[in-house]
């Protein structure tokens, strides 16, 4: 079964195009070095909840939006292989003070896939 990682992120509102610039060369940097499926989505409607929610995870401010991506790979294996390809990748930033969003508030994990469909 497919290993997807799964990120969310607060994005201020005023860097949304840079994120999504920064999204798109990624994807197909992550796809380019065998990742099978890469989605970036922004916060349509996540109510903010009583005990958790996305905006409380991310610690979202009022100028903020919600954004959740994943990446999906063969396997485990098969994403160590393409993450240590793409973290090598002289394309993307190696400091994270230059990402349009606060990498400190960054959620971020590899799931095994139990059910798909």
């Amino acid at each position: 079964m497919a290993y997807v990682d799964e990120f969310v992120v607060a994005v201020p509102e005023k860097s949304i195009a840079d994120y999504k610039k920064l999204a798109r060369k990624a994807g197909k940097i992550w796809l380019e070095h065998g990742a099978l499926e890469y989605v970036e989505c922004i916060a349509d409607d996540v109510p903010v909840g009583k005990v958790t929610s996305f905006p409380r995870a991310v610690k979202l401010k009022e100028d903020e939006v919600v954004a959740f991506s994943w990446i999906v790979y063969k396997s485990r294996a098969d994403r160590d292989a393409v993450l240590k390809k793409v973290m090598a990748d002289p394309r993307l930033p190696k400091d994270m003070s230059q990402m349009p969003f606060d990498a400190k508030r960054l959620i971020y994990g590899g799931f095994k896939t139990i059910v798909e469909m």
